[in-house]
């Protein structure tokens, strides 16, 4: 196994920084890591492959493996989770009391085809009945004006989306109450600043993403790792050994975590962060940020399925077509 470099692009998560730091080691290669946020890293990976091994969208993944257009192969380790019932923001003044009230408004996105779009889509239909065809897209920037569609949509008409004028963005228009909704998940500028006709639709936002756990078992996957096809193909060992060393960059981080909550003082500035991760582990279990296809498997059908249903994906992906050979059965811990 000859050892060479590799571009790295991700966002400096606690549980990616000791691959990208080099504690960890991706064994036969070195390693020359750019911390990007997602935005701009998925662009820069979807639209031009500038890194050799990257975090992707997960959305945008399954709409490229679909149409047989990626150049990347995925890993089973999803660098990003978010529970997604705090994503919602609501005008006060529109009538909108429930999830189903959505229908016929005006609901701001940043994109159509993210993945937090293809995670609340999928929620409102399977969890509150609603149906996402009858809510009016408006797609931008949260509270940076200017974002675009990364990669070409091609929805049936009767779907509304429409994207927002180049220079305002989503909270302009929830403050202004030219949208009545926005999903996204950065905070709203305006919510933040405490409008009074802005509030979320889920008040009490965490016991309703509890609730959603303990039903389906999912912890949103956001984004995940892939590694360039044409590597990964002529290098069969490369893929399997960047998933061993994410597995074992997690494990460093949660190991250090449950020696921070062991000790006598508080090493952060959490006061309750012990408690925290107590509850989190009660609820979720030892492995509370799971890798692998095994223990995932039940959320990527989900997914596959809310892709194709959202005229995303061209045909229902099967889930073990994903990912790259060699990465299947490894253990996620």
């Amino acid at each position: 196994m000859s050892e060479f470099t590799i571009t790295l692009g991700c966002n400096a998560y606690d549980r990616n920084i000791p691959v990208m730091d080099g504690r960890v080691p991706i064994e036969g290669c070195e390693v020359a890591a750019v911390k990007l946020p997602g935005q701009q890293l998925h662009v820069r990976a979807l639209q031009r492959q500038e890194f050799d091994v990257t975090e992707l969208s997960v959305s945008s993944y399954l709409m490229q493996v679909a149409n047989g257009e990626n150049k990347y192969l995925a890993i089973p380790i999803f660098t990003s989770r978010a529970f997604r019932h705090r994503c919602f923001y609501i005008r006060t003044d529109r009538g909108i009391d429930t999830p189903k009230d959505l229908e016929g408004k005006k609901v701001g996105l940043p994109e159509y085809q993210v993945t937090v779009a293809l995670w609340t889509r999928g929620i409102l239909q399977d969890e509150y009945g609603v149906d996402f065809k009858k809510l009016k897209y408006r797609n931008g920037g949260v509270n940076q004006a200017g974002r675009e569609e990364r990669l070409a949509l091609d929805l049936p008409g009767d779907i509304d989306v429409e994207p927002v004028p180049k220079d305002k963005t989503l909270s302009d228009l929830l403050a202004s109450g030219e949208i009545d909704a926005v999903i996204a998940p950065d905070v709203p500028k305006c919510f933040r600043e405490n409008h009074p006709q802005v509030a979320r639709l889920f008040p009490d936002h965490i016991a309703e993403e509890k609730n959603y756990y303990r039903k389906t078992g999912f912890f949103p996957m956001m984004h995940l790792i892939a590694v360039r096809k044409s590597l990964a193909q002529e290098h069969p060992w490369l893929a399997p050994n960047v998933y061993k060393a994410f597995v074992e960059a997690k494990r460093l981080v949660m190991a250090e975590y449950d020696g921070i909550a062991a000790y006598s003082a508080n090493m952060l500035t959490l006061p309750w962060f012990a408690d925290d991760l107590a509850a989190t582990k009660e609820l979720m279990s030892e492995d509370y940020w799971p890798y692998g296809v095994a223990d995932n498997r039940k959320e990527l059908e989900t997914l596959a399925r809310y892709s194709e249903e959202q005229f995303l994906a061209k045909r229902r992906i099967d889930v073990d077509e994903l990912f790259a050979p060699g990465t299947h059965d490894l253990p996620g811990i």
